[in-house]
């Protein structure tokens, strides 16, 4: 799969196991601390989080280099099956190229795909609505914490099903 913005033709495909040192190097790079990479690590050791064929990279056109990643996990909503989407990450030289947009897209799609209903994520409120995502609250999801708002949104991968409505129940690795 793939899917080009800034005319990069970025190349999606499902992460595979021997990507698992490329993607922590992906989100390790991307954030000031380990601590998303960690989380990665941790959720692909958990069963009942880990969905084969959810996490998601993109890679140099050039290449097979791992240039951004997009992890989406199970989670609960409402006691209903959900997905989270967390953490996205692009290496630093490539953010702004449509790399990390080009895996969450194909993300979502492998995800619609695949029958699931809703994903939630915690991110930033200018960034997230391109890919359908409106606040959290408007569809009757709650979180765990005070967020402000806008902050903590969601997506309906299919408009013709209810949608789970409550708080989340993010994965233990999450620590919430």
């Amino acid at each position: 799969m793939s899917s080009g913005q800034n005319n990069v033709p970025w190349v999606t495909r499902p992460e595979r196991p021997a990507d698992a040192a490329a993607v922590h190097r992906v989100n390790a790079a991307a954030f000031e601390t380990a601590a998303e990479a960690d989380l990665v690590d941790a959720l692909r050791r958990d069963p009942g989080a880990w969905i084969h064929g959810l996490s998601t990279v993109a890679t140099a056109p050039d290449g097979d280099e791992v240039v951004s990643h997009a992890l989406l996990t199970r989670c609960r909503v409402g006691g209903q099956d959900a997905l989270a989407l967390a953490p996205c990450a692009t290496l630093p030289q490539f953010q702004g190229s449509g790399a990390g947009s080009a895996a969450i897209r194909a993300g979502l799609e492998t995800a619609r795909a695949a029958g699931e209903n809703l994903v939630v994520v915690l991110g930033h409120a200018a960034y997230y609505p391109r890919f359908g995502f409106v606040p959290a609250a408007s569809m009757g999801v709650t979180g765990p914490f005070e967020v402000p708002e806008g902050y903590f949104l969601a997506l309906s991968l299919d408009p013709s099903r209810p949608t789970p409505r409550g708080e989340i129940s993010y994965p233990p690795a999450f620590g919430i």
